[in-house]
């Protein structure tokens, strides 16, 4: 598992040039890249009151690089799975779980979960 480096959003303009949706990934309308923190993407974020999806997505990308953060300290053996707190290992291996299953039904979904 790598590391995201970096979130970008695509962004969906009406024909006056306003921000009018922001999407993960890539659509016919939406194929400029900015940056969750870009000015005008915060903009957008708060007269849209799309703040909490905005938290969400964040929420999301942290969760995975903390997983992969575990996965990277326990190849390294500098902790042991097992001395994480038993809630931390059944979530971690019940996302794992869920992952792989999508993963063999070849949805790119690694980015997502």
């Amino acid at each position: 598992m790598i590391l995201q480096e970096k979130v970008m959003l695509y962004v969906e303009r009406a024909e006056d040039g306003k921000i009018i949706a922001l999407r993960n990934t890539p659509t016919k309308a939406a194929q400029e890249q900015k940056s969750p923190m870009d000015d005008e993407v915060l903009a957008f974020m708060d007269s849209s009151d799309s703040l909490k999806q905005m938290m969400a997505l964040s929420d999301l990308a942290t969760i995975r690089i903390v997983e992969d953060l575990i996965d990277i300290l326990v190849r390294k053996n500098v902790i042991q799975f097992t001395e994480l707190p038993e809630h931390a290992q059944k979530r971690i291996m019940e996302r794992k779980r869920i992952r792989e299953k999508f993963a063999s039904h070849d949805l790119l979904v690694d980015d997502i979960l």
